[in-house]
């Protein structure tokens, strides 16, 4: 990487954030909302699946990485690590599926330091139960997708060193409701 982290522009210039919202490729009734953050690192694309299990988050001045286990059908799977190997604490959110399912993200996106990436610095979950976090430093530009009725079954985005992105895949039982809603919230995003 000659001597620069993964993530970081050349110039050490934090990157533009960026946001889109489209339908999914694979599933009608799920669309891909984001990502929110930075534009280094890879890209990533979990894909969706019938619920969330639960997250592991690893944190410290920024979200360092984040793993994820889904459900397929009854079986368990895990996503790949997004983002790198440092950190001070980890914590799981450990959901009681499948009774509990994660309804909204939001967090904040900026640079740790001066002249670097733009990164995740912050998550916060709420399920249709309970609230989780905030794991990370509330620092940057804040981010939220609230969603009534809505149900997040994937994750994507882009990780180096850190999570310098992170979008999530939605479903709705009613369609009519849940366009509604997000058109509603994507014209609150664009306003903001």
């Amino acid at each position: 990487l000659n001597n620069q982290r993964q993530g970081e522009s050349v110039e050490g210039a934090a990157k533009v954030p960026t946001m889109s919202l489209s339908k999914h490729k694979s599933n009608k009734s799920v669309i891909s909302v984001g990502p929110w953050g930075g534009n280094g690192g890879s890209p990533w694309d979990d894909g969706d699946f019938k619920g969330i299990r639960q997250i592991v988050i690893v944190h410290a001045g920024a979200i360092d990485s984040i793993r994820i286990e889904y459900d397929k059908n009854g079986r368990s799977i895990w996503s790949d690590k997004h983002g790198g190997n440092g950190g001070d604490k980890t914590d799981k959110i450990v959901l009681d599926y499948p009774r509990e399912h994660l309804t909204s993200m939001s967090g904040h996106y900026g640079s740790v330091s001066v002249g670097s990436a733009c990164v995740i610095r912050s998550l916060t979950f709420h399920s249709n139960l309970r609230k989780f976090g905030p794991y990370g430093v509330e620092n940057g530009t804040f981010f939220s997708f609230p969603m009534d009725g809505g149900k997040i079954k994937g994750f994507h985005g882009r990780s180096g060193w850190f999570l310098d992105s992170i979008g999530v895949h939605l479903s709705h039982n009613s369609q009519n409701t849940f366009w509604s809603t997000i058109k509603g919230s994507a014209r609150n995003l664009l306003r903001s």
